[in-house]
């Protein structure tokens, strides 16, 4: 089944109810949007010979017209290759080619250089279009292991790689959402803060099938004041938001008194939540949090935290729980592995394995890195955790990401929740050192809140009050921001590569 299809039938359900959103400003119903993808998928077609299976790349900012044309892309059978607009030209032009893309949208139809894009791919202006075209009237019929979303990885490591997601990949996440995370209902509004090129844009799919609202803001990206300002005049607003924003929020809130009004749910995800700051978005904003554990691989389809045990601070095992992204997913299976690939019992931390209806075809033109990840229909996800009892997931890593000192394994994580609880930490993050006589050696990166001073005497006091020894950082580099990738995580492999010439100074205000 084609995904276009949802918003076909949207349209025929609730043309005059309204869809796309320009900050407050609504500009087009459901009928208007579904006529307005299915005449550019006419241009796709007609004008650009795009044919069923053909790939289509947008780089650029959000906007209302992003969404007529991914929903252009699928009418027409082709495959969207949203690329985060964050990206370097030169990023962009290298994903367009490994994914043979015959077309590249931008705003301005004035990105690339000549001569950047391998031929035939071609930059068009988002308003390009040429001599009306007849509409199609439905989309091309697709199978529902056709490939419709190639999702560039963030490339935290490297070379990001293009993971293929189907048209059925996609509708089994979207009809996990209501069951796993959030009810959709008619009312209620999308908002688009974070790029649509990513997590955000996934969502997309499950309120056009309900019929909801989908607002971009009018900055095209995150202003806590503005989404503020957006969820008080709408109403019932939702959004996916990395951790990283939502401490945005809680700062933006506090310094106007806002509390969250208008606001029916922030999901939270992408990058780790520290019990300290999830304690102070649940002072601010109450019960509107849900936490969700994906990866492009199987995206946003994992595992899920629901509001109501997030917000239940009062239980004697809320801290466990709320440190775990949940339990797994309606159309998911969750199993832990040790190196050899044999299953590990309930406590043991081990690579996390997934298996179901939303992971991925495999990597686009990368048979190598798809036997490695596909193994014996389960993906094996790299990162590190454990299941308790109850089936909560518990992450401690990445599996590149553990340190070994002394034949002892530490995770970053744990490290970093001690020290982010620190009132005057805003923001750390640990990797492991090469240590001549320990193999390596535990370095915290930490970002000062404004006004604090800090020294590693004083973290360390902190530190062995609340964590084994052993544990402890040998060195503190102390930073006024941390090297952040388009998609706001951490580039741990940049801090690796700084501590050469780091220098561990405290830093006044």
């Amino acid at each position: 089944m084609n995904i276009a299809n949802w918003l076909l039938d949207a349209g025929r359900r609730w043309p005059e109810r309204p869809a796309l959103f320009s900050g407050a400003r609504a500009v087009a119903d459901y009928r208007t949007f579904a006529a307005h993808a299915a005449q550019r998928a006419a241009e796709l077609v007609q004008q650009h010979g795009i044919a069923p299976g053909e790939r289509v790349a947008l780089f650029m900012k959000n906007s209302c017209h992003y969404l007529e044309l991914l929903y252009a892309i699928w009418w027409a059978g082709a495959v969207a290759v949203p690329i985060n607009s964050r990206l370097h030209p030169a990023e962009a032009a290298w994903i367009a080619d490994n994914a043979q893309a015959r077309l590249i949208f931008t705003d301005d139809g004035q990105v690339f250089e000549p001569q950047a894009l391998t031929p035939p791919c071609r930059e068009l202006a988002l308003s390009a279009c040429g001599p009306l075209a007849e509409p199609l009237n439905s989309p091309c019929a697709r199978q529902s292991e056709d490939l419709a979303w190639l999702f560039y990885t963030s490339g935290t490591t490297g070379r990001s790689k293009g993971v293929m997601l189907s048209h059925g990949n996609l509708s089994a996440m979207s009809l996990c959402y209501p069951i796993d995370v959030d009810p959709v209902a008619a009312g209620d509004a999308v908002v688009y803060a974070a790029p649509m090129s990513h997590g955000a844009g996934l969502y997309n799919f499950i309120h056009v099938r309900c019929g909801a609202r989908h607002v971009v803001p009018e900055s095209r990206g995150f202003k806590a004041e503005e989404l503020f300002a957006l969820a008080s005049e709408l109403g019932q607003v939702s959004l996916f938001a990395a951790p990283t924003m939502v401490k945005r929020m809680v700062e933006q809130a506090r310094a106007q008194g806002y509390s969250g009004a208008g606001i029916k749910t922030i999901v939270y995800g992408g990058a780790p939540m520290y019990l300290a700051d999830l304690r102070e978005a649940l002072a601010t904003f109450g019960p509107r949090l849900v936490q969700i554990y994906g990866q492009g691989e199987s995206p946003m389809t994992i595992s899920a935290l629901p509001r109501e045990l997030i917000a239940d601070c009062d239980r004697a095992d809320w801290a466990a729980l709320a440190s775990s992204v949940g339990r797994a997913h309606s159309c998911v299976e969750i199993s832990i592995r040790d190196p050899q690939g044999a299953p590990l019992p309930a406590g043991q931390p081990g690579e996390i394995a997934v298996r179901g209806a939303t992971v991925m075809l495999g990597y686009w033109r990368n048979a190598r890195a798809t036997r490695e990840a596909l193994v014996q229909g389960w993906l094996l996800t790299g990162d590190i955790g454990y299941l308790d009892c109850a089936g909560y997931l518990t992450l401690t890593d990445r599996s590149k990401d553990v340190i070994i000192s002394g034949g002892s394994n530490i995770y970053p994580r744990e490290v970093e929740e001690v020290l982010a609880q620190h009132p005057a930490v805003f923001e750390v993050c640990v990797v492991g050192e090469p240590h001549p006589q320990w193999g390596e050696s535990v370095v915290a990166f930490v970002v000062a809140r404004d006004g604090a001073v800090l020294d590693q005497q004083q973290l360390n006091a902190w530190f062995v009050q609340r964590m084994a020894s052993f544990k402890k950082p040998t060195k503190y580099v102390f930073r006024k921001e941390l090297p952040r990738n388009s998609y706001g995580k951490i580039l741990k492999t940049e801090l690796r590569l700084s501590l050469m010439e780091a220098v561990s100074v405290s830093v006044t205000p």
